[in-house]
């Protein structure tokens, strides 16, 4: 007699789910059988990990501990694959994988699903992950950057396949802006998004820096980087102007120092400091100079 198949997460069978009485034997046999197809337990040494898993990092600590759980409870959340020639390709699930490996397990319970296109992995990764709010912000907005710039996506239709709005997704991807340290701490737990939000206001990399590491050493709250970066910004916006306002006198000296050398046939400089300065006309030769001045008081006409 051939083995029975487990039905990890199905209690008895078909019967724990429909009572036996509403479907004929036949009807009862196929959705049996179906079952029995997408969620089976298998080798895991058959399963290919995801080449686009989202999560970059795994933390030791976390595999163990469910390492210790998976040998006292099992695989309670089975994981999910698509079949590939006669082997697998996990879709989701690949701390479940690592954790039953470190528990000795030899076999997982998997849900098959068809999954045609590339793209299809992530999205279902991420949805996962988005769903048990496991990914760290960067991972996720890595993970929703590929989904746009390898799969052609619009923001528009990623927000509608991961749940989430569009600006939601926006905010994420603007997070990959950040220098790449500053990524990192978010990632790692040092700093909050909104630590990370609040430094995006900053244009410059090296303020975002200064002020992060200020963040670190002193554990800034979010209120107080806000205050920190409204300061920094004002001082910005108030040079800028300033540099704007000696852009525009630097462009005013410089159309008169065009037009007096145009007008006197010479080179001619001015120096210019608080509105008070000096101009400088160059000659070769005093009849170059004798020009110069039958120029300035009219005696050449």
């Amino acid at each position: 007699m051939s083995e029975k198949k487990k039905n990890f997460g199905l209690g008895k069978g078909l019967s724990s789910l429909i009572p036996s009485d509403i479907l004929d034997d036949d009807v009862k046999v196929r959705m049996q059988n179906y079952l029995n197809e997408i969620f089976q337990e298998v080798e895991i040494s058959q399963i290919q990990f995801n080449p686009y898993q989202p999560r970059k990092q795994f933390e030791d600590k976390n595999i163990e501990e469910l390492a210790e759980s998976i040998k006292i409870n099992g695989v309670i959340q089975p994981i999910t694959l698509r079949k590939i020639g006669n082997n697998y390709q996990l879709i989701s699930g690949e701390r479940r994988i690592r954790a039953a490996i470190k528990a000795g397990l030899t076999k997982i319970p998997a849900f098959i699903i068809k999954v045609d296109e590339d793209y299809k992995m992530l999205e279902i990764a991420l949805i996962e992950n988005i769903q048990r709010e496991d990914l760290n912000p960067i991972d996720l907005a890595n993970g929703l950057k590929k989904l746009s710039e390898e799969f052609n996506l619009t923001q528009e239709e990623i927000a509608k396949r991961v749940g989430k709005d569009r600006s939601t997704i926006t905010n994420l991807i603007r997070l990959l802006k950040l220098p790449i340290a500053v990524q990192d701490s978010l990632r790692n737990g040092e700093i909050s998004i909104g630590h990370a939000k609040v430094l995006l206001s900053l244009s410059d990399d090296n303020l975002i820096k200064q002020v992060w590491k200020k963040i670190l050493s002193e554990n800034l709250s979010v209120r107080q980087t806000e205050k920190i970066v409204g300061k920094l910004n004002e001082k910005l916006k108030k040079l800028q102007a300033k540099k704007q306002r000696e852009q525009t006198k630097d462009s005013n000296i410089a159309f008169y120092e065009n037009e007096i050398s145009r007008i006197l046939g010479t080179k001619v400089k001015i120096q210019d400091k608080n509105n008070k300065g000096k101009i400088i006309i160059e000659y070769y030769n005093l009849d170059d100079l004798e020009r110069i001045i039958e120029n300035l008081t009219g005696r050449n006409k």
